[in-house]
């Protein structure tokens, strides 16, 4: 039995069908009142049968913050996927984030421990590998940590979630740890990596000047997969299919999209004014900002991410970037 967490989210959702059509079993924890709208549009978009597939999935209520609820979502479990997490980059939301991501993990490897789970998969991010201000190279895996200006609050309670990951691993759990660099997929529009995209289709004339990593959520799934059925255990691996500009990313975006590419380079302080500008509106209308001061530093900034690690040892190859823009330009150009 496999126990995905976060099964409502990008990840989870794609991990969950990719499970069931290899005819495993899946439970999944999902908060009280979550919307199972977007993984039913996952399952009806990736499978004949989709309704068939769903009714196989045992949902149980939980949350990382119950303890008790975690040991008994985990009764009978051999392998645990924990995808579950927040995203934040607003500073108010940073102590509950921490609570979530650090504490809410520290819950999921004591009940792992509790509970004799087999193996667990913990879905890190290539945040939480740092981002020093005078590293040039590609970073990898053993990068150590560094306190920098350039690591965004998200970045901090990933690292410490990935620490309680490692002291299971002391305490005898067997666990990997995935870093997957920014994920490009099918999700909400209005939220994460998909607003790359909208932005675009809306007619986005700026682009950030930086290089960041990206990656197909499929190919997350697939190496998520391949290393919980391997013999690796206590290691973490990035998930990079490619290190982009900003500006290549928009630029074949905007083909798939046969609109205008973005051609005006966002200097520094034009990037200041439009993070200021989103945080004014947000504060006004409560719509979730589509830059913040964390994000606009991170975006004009020089990020490359090594998958040498992941290639070799599982011979694993990504998808090529240019398949993975048209693919979802395909789905978004009728969604927007």
């Amino acid at each position: 039995m496999n126990l995905v967490s976060g099964g409502t989210g990008l990840v989870g959702s794609h991990l969950i069908l990719e499970l069931l059509k290899r005819g495993e079993e899946v439970r999944a924890l999902k908060r009280t009142g979550s919307d199972l709208a977007f993984i039913r549009k996952i399952f009806h978009i990736y499978s004949e049968k989709p309704e068939d597939l769903f009714s196989k999935i045992t949902w149980v209520e939980g949350d990382l913050l119950d303890v008790m609820s975690l040991e008994d979502a985990m009764e009978g479990v051999d392998k645990l996927y924990h995808s579950a997490a927040m995203i934040s980059f607003l500073s108010s939301e940073r102590k509950k984030m921490f609570r979530v991501n650090i504490s809410g993990t520290a819950n999921v490897v004591n009940a792992a421990l509790e509970k004799g789970i087999q193996k667990l998969c913990h879905v890190s991010s290539i945040a939480a590998l740092g981002r020093p201000e005078d590293h040039h190279n590609a970073i990898d895996e053993n990068l150590p940590w560094e306190r920098s200006k350039n690591n965004t609050g998200y970045a901090v309670s990933k690292y410490g979630a990935e620490n309680e990951v490692y002291r299971g691993i002391a305490e005898g759990l067997q666990a990997v740890i995935v870093n997957p660099s920014i994920i490009l997929g099918i999700a909400d529009p209005s939220k994460g990596s998909a607003r790359l995209f909208s932005t675009v289709w809306d007619g986005m004339k700026f682009y950030p000047p930086g290089i960041n990593g990206f990656v197909d959520v499929i190919d997350v799934v697939k190496a998520m997969i391949l290393l919980m059925e391997s013999n690796i255990s206590g290691e973490r691996f990035i998930l990079n299919g490619v290190n982009s500009s900003y500006h290549e990313l928009f630029r074949l975006i905007a083909k798939y999209f046969d609109k205008p590419p973005p051609t005006i380079r966002a200097g520094h302080f034009m990037i200041k004014a439009a993070w200021r500008a989103e945080m004014i509106k947000y504060f006004v209308t409560g719509k979730k900002p589509l830059i913040t001061r964390e994000t606009a530093r991170t975006s004009g900034n020089t990020f490359k991410y090594s998958n040498e690690k992941i290639c070799k040892q599982l011979d694993f190859k990504f998808t090529g970037f240019d398949e993975t823009i048209r693919s979802y330009c395909e789905y978004y150009s009728h969604e927007f």
